[in-house]
């Protein structure tokens, strides 16, 4: 084995293992709230179903590309590989619709009360759990496709694939491909325009916002520290990272829709701005992770002291 191959592998798993764990924990600490009867945002329930695509993601697309990366290509069945790469697809696809439903639902949370949003303010919470199960739905449903497209590296029946490190696509037509592409990338295109729609509305709300706060009070420190600043100013990295990593990506993934065997090099590079997303999704969100982690814990505390949560 290349010692770069040892390098990219030992990446892929370094990135998986750490994502791994930063996700089980964070939806540790949501189970923990869950139970012990905390009222949660509506953003709150988008989290967690991040969280779970994340997870799914990591499990199904960074341990198999870490796997590839060492050289252990064969590991599982034709019809095992089908079913990694359509969950990873799945994993992918809800964790980008999830990142862009918090941008537009922590617009709408921070909208002021006399905005043309007042109405969606009130009826959002209404609305998450419906939105995140047509997100799941339609993700479920575009990825049908990419069972039939995808085999085993080791299938000698395909005398021309295209080879994506440890499964292999059909060398379909240009025009099949086209198709395929445009199927697949839909949701998270439309995701790509709704998100820098929706982080601009949050900036110019908390610029009006600071404005007002300065005129009225000669100074911005309590709105900088206020909770609903902090959360709009991590969903507002958390959007930058994933539209950055993601153009990143789709480049790279027209590029490999090369008639041609893409270069391998570009393969796992193209895998790798996928799986650090949702490797440093958890991580990004960790000033919202602190005050859960401390109530994870309160909570802990209280099975055995039960005065504890009723003294908070």
């Amino acid at each position: 084995m290349a010692f770069g191959d040892l390098m990219l592998g030992m990446i892929f798993l370094t990135l998986t293992v750490v994502g791994i764990l930063g996700n089980f924990f964070f939806l540790f600490s949501y189970l923990c709230l869950d139970f012990s009867g905390c009222r949660l945002r509506c953003t709150d329930l988008i989290i967690k179903h991040l969280i779970v695509a994340n997870s799914l993601f990591l499990l199904f697309r960074g341990i198999p590309q870490s796997m590839a990366a060492l050289g252990f290509r064969h590991f599982i069945s034709d019809l095992g590989y089908k079913l990694v790469f359509y969950v990873h697809r799945v994993g992918r696809g809800m964790s980008f619709s999830s990142t862009c439903l918090l941008s537009v639902f922590q617009a709408i949370t921070i909208s002021p009360r006399d905005s043309r949003w007042a109405e969606l303010k009130v009826k959002a919470p209404r609305y998450t759990g419906p939105c995140v199960f047509l997100c799941w739905i339609l993700h479920l449903l575009v990825n049908i496709i990419v069972p039939i497209c995808v085999t085993d590296n080791g299938n000698n029946n395909i005398t021309k694939r295209r080879d994506f490190g440890y499964c292999s696509g059909g060398n379909y037509k240009r025009s099949v491909y086209v198709i395929n592409v445009a199927l697949l990338s839909l949701p998270d295109v439309l995701c790509l325009g709704i998100m820098p729609w929706a982080s601009g509305s949050m900036v110019l709300i908390l610029y009006r916002h600071k404005q007002r706060f300065q005129h009225l009070h000669g100074n911005s420190s309590s709105l900088r520290s206020s909770p609903e600043s902090r959360a709009t100013n991590t969903v507002l990295l958390l959007v930058s990272t994933f539209v950055s990593l993601y153009t990143l990506s789709f480049s790279m993934h027209v590029y490999l829709g090369d008639p041609q065997n893409p270069s391998q090099f570009l393969v796992h590079l193209s895998a790798l701005t996928n799986v650090c997303f949702s490797a440093l999704s958890p991580f990004i969100l960790m000033s919202r992770v602190v005050n859960i982690s401390r109530l994870c814990f309160v909570w802990i505390r209280s099975r055995t002291s039960p005065s504890v949560l009723r003294n908070m």
